[in-house]
């Protein structure tokens, strides 16, 4: 991924801790790795590593989690900064043909 693509990660975080009633900071670190620090939480986030199903590695207090899409990122981050966040996840059922 390019530095393009990793500083529209770090925005998007920085612009979604406020959004969430929240104050941090967001900061880029080398190898595309951004840190969110808020409310005494350190938050990693890292590209995971070749051949597993992930494409996203969270590491909240040092315990790593892994994230299939950005936007389970964005859920990871906001369920480590509040413990009582309900975090849905999507359910996909079959429904019965309307006649």
């Amino acid at each position: 991924m390019n530095d393009t693509f990793h500083d529209i990660v770090r925005e998007l975080l920085a612009e979604s801790l406020p959004a969430w009633g929240q104050l941090g900071s967001v900061r880029r670190e080398g190898n595309g790795v951004i840190t969110v620090s808020c409310n005494g939480t350190q938050i990693r986030i890292e590209r995971a590593p070749p051949g597993l199903p992930f494409r996203w590695t969270v590491v909240v207090n040092g315990r790593k989690r892994g994230a299939i899409s950005l936007v389970a990122v964005l859920r990871q981050v906001r369920g480590a900064l509040y413990p009582d966040y309900a975090m849905n996840r999507v359910r996909i059922a079959e429904l019965p043909v309307a006649q």
